[in-house]
């Protein structure tokens, strides 16, 4: 399953035409998962023409989501072109705060790396894993401590992901590792900022929750008072936020699938 939630240009064309004093900036390839193939390298602006469709990941009113291929390798999708006209102004907006996401987070390990992104389609990585719900970590104290380092690294590039209550958003990589994906929701800001830094910390409660549910024995003490602090911005997106949020969903896009979590196993 993809982490829809890389994209690198050749080390070749980085160099190209830069002088000895200048440092490089071309990012670093990485690999998708733990079976050691070296992921693909993509050139950002390449229109993927002769991609064709692998197989449909997820399909709302926000957009198709389908893993896809071509001559370099396997990458995600995120196509506005089938989206209801009314819809789409929203889509676009979710689409473009992903695209400003992943530029941020550009080279971070198990997190999608911007491909392209021109409007229409949002072009990505993919992430060889499948979602917690699917793959539960129960147990796994290893996955946590990663993820959350995994989450702090994320806040040190100034992004909060804002929607990690979703399990579906979480990923239990092919070796094991912890991956985030689908950034339409981030926010990006100086992380020394109030905001930021409360925005963060509900990040953490999220992952926190996740902990409590699937490792539960392992709580430290010190997380459980994390999890009992709620916010004033929890308690205001619940008192307002929360009520319109369903009314949108679950009456007008007739969205039934637990806010993307999907069916259990």
């Amino acid at each position: 399953m993809d982490a829809w939630p890389g994209a690198v240009a050749s080390a070749r064309a980085c160099s190209a035409g830069r002088g000895t004093r200048a440092p490089s900036r071309c990012p670093r390839a990485r690999g998708d998962s733990a079976r050691g193939a070296a992921r693909p390298t993509y050139n950002r602006r390449m229109p993927h023409r002769d991609a064709f469709e692998v197989s449909a990941l997820k399909s709302d009113s926000f957009g198709r989501i389908a893993l896809m291929r071509d001559a370099a390798g396997e990458f995600v999708r995120r196509d506005l072109r089938h989206v209801p006209l009314w819809l789409r102004l929203p889509a676009r907006w979710l689409a473009r705060r992903e695209a400003h996401a992943l530029r941020r987070v550009e080279g971070m390990d198990a997190m999608p790396q911007l491909l392209q992104w021109d409007g229409r389609r949002l072009d990505r990585s993919y992430l060889d894993g499948a979602a917690m719900y699917q793959r539960p970590p129960r147990g796994d104290l290893a996955y946590f401590r990663q993820a959350r380092r995994l989450l702090q690294s994320l806040h040190r590039r100034g992004v909060a992901h804002n929607d990690l209550a979703k399990e579906a958003n979480w990923l239990v990589l092919a070796d094991g590792r912890p991956g985030i994906i689908d950034f339409q929701l981030a926010v990006l800001g100086d992380p020394r900022s109030r905001w930021m830094r409360l925005l963060a910390r509900e990040d953490l409660r999220h992952l926190l929750k996740h902990k409590r549910t699937y490792c539960p024995e392992r709580i430290t003490p010190v997380e459980r008072r994390v999890l009992r602090r709620t916010s004033w911005l929890r308690n205001a997106w619940f008192a307002t936020g929360k009520p319109v949020y369903r009314l949108v969903t679950r009456r007008i896009l007739k969205w039934e699938d637990n806010e993307g979590q999907g069916p259990k196993p």
